[in-house]
């Protein structure tokens, strides 16, 4: 290939690249003496807190009891000269406003001592409660611009973390958002209580199975990031990419993801050093990193931790993403958490591996060698089923965005159908339950590979389902229709809540059936769990949930299949849904009515965004390089004319074609972009149903002309430039 001086340039850069930085000494320090070291960990604690100020904070994280406010004072010294020694000079409340991104303020710990100099004060206060401006986060209404207090409140169940800068260190304090009026604006408030109203159903269940002991029952997450990396050199010279973090032109390069020699190949040398110092990073804050490989797609790759309780969890993955953006660009690339960056190929999902325990009962989710024998684990996976059955518009309402609706349904990524994925031993067990009760489980056997060499393996009881949105994968559920880009903390929210109402259903019934007596409980397990599934088990289907077939079927068991996202959206203010958040004290209707608003008014505003910036790129720079191309066709067919040769126009004539349409489009989309809805859901209505489609046109003669226009005279990276050249 030729191309223009810019890619040329684009192209050069990337070839020779040389590191930014030195090369980390990787062997100077043992990985576990890095982990957790810029943590102010239960460890820290317990070495620089008096003994009963330790254990009174240690109850309130384990135990969920309320913080004792005389504390503070005394874990806010010790905070504050832990940070000090680690070099800070400053502190910030660390919150997550309804933007889906990171938040922080900061404030220096000096203080003028009066007589010239300066003295390092951090009190308890200061520790608990700050006040950022409510006004400029969206709050959906709750908050009018004039009405601008808001205060931060420390969540001393997510330890506090020294956040390192080549200038400085921070101390960085996990903490909740929320109104002057106590109203939640920001992702932690409803999960915390959410997890709240979990355990307080979860123990209700436990005692009916003679467990008292009272150990806090909370949900945990794993979350797998999938991510794009490319070039900076080529980023930058990409309109779309950095304004909009998708391509909003580009033809297919001729090697897509078709021979499948992405996914798990060796890691490039380059990428892999961005790994290595990204997982150094998040050993450091104490982030549990476990798996690193290529994903599906090429320039496509995953980032994946051990287990951690749902809220901790959260801020781990907001501050994955915070270290994957920042060292990407030590190494001259840039991380892409778009979910469809790239059409054609596999968009970015953040699969949420679910599950609830407590630290007496393990994982609840857990179903052991023989799981028809395990009434816990059937109970507790019947209470999910149903939940699930239940609020499946809920789910997909939670993952409703405007880069995740590119998603879902394309390139591995599940349909807006939500189902469940039980797997053949489970589904089995299920069905005999239905039938009567159950027997006996399929046995996970052996693996018979047929080389002498090679090891007999432990073979899974069934298999596993990619298609599936939720999907039962051993121990736990996996989420898969959650967005790259987003927080997974709406997603535990409504899972918490929902699981929470199921068992409080539970609970109740086997309450009534049993009546205290442990003789009558496996016969109400049994009617139990066979009313659920015969009420809620058309959630579960372990076929493929592309096909056709799936969705008439899905639409004949009634499943709901809210393809877009102004659709979605209103089911967070279904009646349904306002009952279940308003009964288990997580969100009230009007902070769900905000929400519902806020995420309408992101949605119209991404899509505006992305339809001007298609009309200032087609026109200034995809039509211009179109236009010399045509002119040089032009130039040679009227010279041939000259000299008396006939030449075939077909090429310019396609050309022509082509330039109009692409203009014609770009009018038109204009025009389109004039037009003036009542209310936000009639204008992300508008947006989805008008202005997409219009979009798309404008996106299909241009890619149409990158197929044609002389490759020295196209101005853009390609595909094939940006996904292939490392």
């Amino acid at each position: 290939m030729s191309g223009s001086t810019a890619r040329l340039n684009a192209i050069s850069a990337v070839t020779n690249y040389t590191p930014l930085s030195e090369p980390l000494n990787f062997s100077d320090t043992p990985m576990s003496e890095i982990f957790g070291s810029n943590v102010f960990s239960a460890r820290v604690m317990k070495e620089c807190l008096p003994k009963h100020i330790y254990k009174s904070l240690l109850k309130t994280i384990e135990s969920g009891t309320k913080l004792d406010a005389s504390v503070a004072d005394v874990v806010a010294a010790a905070m504050r000269d832990w940070a000090i020694k680690k070099g800070a000079t400053h502190y910030t409340h660390v919150f997550y406003p309804l933007t889906g991104l990171t938040a922080e303020k900061h404030d220096s710990f000096l203080a003028p001592d009066g007589r010239g100099g300066a003295l390092a004060e951090f009190e308890g206060k200061a520790l608990i409660q700050g006040e950022p401006d409510a006004s400029s986060f969206p709050s959906g209404g709750i908050r009018a611009t004039f009405e601008a207090r808001g205060y931060t409140a420390w969540d001393v169940t997510s330890p506090a973390y020294i956040l390192e800068n080549p200038n400085g260190t921070t101390l960085c304090i996990p903490t909740a958002f929320v109104s002057w009026t106590g109203e939640a604006l920001d992702k932690k408030t409803p999960l915390l209580r959410s997890n709240q109203a979990l355990n307080e159903q979860a123990q209700r269940v436990l005692r009916i199975f003679g467990h008292k002991d009272g150990a806090v029952v909370s949900s945990t997450a794993g979350p797998e990031q999938e991510y794009f990396l490319i070039d900076r050199n080529f980023f930058f010279a990409r309109p779309d990419l950095l304004t909009a973090g998708r391509t909003l032109f580009g033809a297919a390069s001729p090697k897509g993801q078709e021979f499948e020699d992405q996914y798990f190949g060796v890691i490039p040398e380059r990428v892999l050093a961005f790994m290595l110092e990204v997982e150094r990073e998040l050993y450091k804050l104490g982030v549990p990193v476990k798996t690193r490989h290529n994903e599906v797609a090429p320039a496509q790759y995953e980032i994946a931790p051990i287990f951690e309780s749902s809220n901790i969890a959260t801020d781990h993955q907001h501050l994955t993403m915070i270290t994957m953006r920042r060292v990407a660009k030590q190494y001259g690339m840039e991380c892409i958490l778009h979910e469809k960056p790239f059409a054609g190929v596999n968009g970015s999902g953040k699969h949420v591996n679910y599950s609830l325990g407590s630290s007496s009962q393990g994982n609840l989710l857990d179903p052991g060698d023989t799981p028809h024998e395990n009434a816990q684990f059937i109970v507790f996976c019947a209470a999910v089923i149903r939940a699930v059955h239940k609020h499946s518009g809920l789910l997909r309402a939670v993952v409703a965005t405007a880069g995740n609706d590119h998603r879902l349904g394309a390139n591995e990524a599940p349909p807006a159908i939500i189902s469940i994925f039980l797997g053949d031993q489970l589904t089995d067990i299920f069905d005999q339950i239905k039938k009567g009760g159950a027997k006996s489980s399929k046995k996970r056997g052996t693996l018979q590979i047929g080389v002498d060499v090679l090891p007999e393996l432990p073979k899974d009881a069934g298999d596993r389902n990619r298609t599936s949105p939720f999907a039962f994968t051993g121990n736990r559920f996996e989420f898969r229709a959650v967005g790259s880009n987003q927080s997974i903390a709406g997603a535990l929210v409504a899972m918490n809540t929902i699981v929470a109402e199921s068992l409080d259903y539970v609970a109740t019934e086997l309450e009534k059936a049993t009546k205290g007596d442990p003789k009558k409980l496996n016969a109400a397990v049994q009617k139990l769990v066979k009313d659920i599934i015969a009420s809620h088990g058309g959630v579960i289907f372990n076929g493929d949930g592309y096909t056709e077939a799936w969705h008439k079927e899905a639409a004949k068991r009634g499943l709901p299949n809210m393809k877009t996202t102004p659709e979605a959206l209103l089911v967070l203010v279904a009646k349904d849904t306002v009952e279940v958040f308003k009964k288990y004290k997580v969100l009230s209707k009007r902070e769900l009515e905000s929400r519902r608003d806020i995420y309408l008014e992101q949605y119209v505003k991404s899509v505006l965004m992305e339809a001007r910036l298609v009309i200032e790129m087609g026109r200034t720079i995809i039509f211009p390089a179109a236009i010399r191309y045509q002119n040089e066709l032009a130039t040679t067919c009227a010279n041939l004319k000259v000299v008396g040769y006939m030449f075939d126009t077909d090429t310019l004539d396609l050309i022509t074609e082509l330039v109009k349409d692409l203009q014609d489009g770009m009018n038109a989309l204009e025009k389109l972009l004039g037009h003036h809805s009542h209310g936000l859901l009639e204008e992300a209505q508008y947006c989805c149903g008008t202005l997409l489609p219009a979009m798309l046109k404008v996106r299909n003669a241009a890619d149409s002309l990158e197929g044609y226009v002389a490759d020295d005279l196209w101005p853009l990276p390609t595909y094939q430039e940006m996904l292939f050249i490392k």
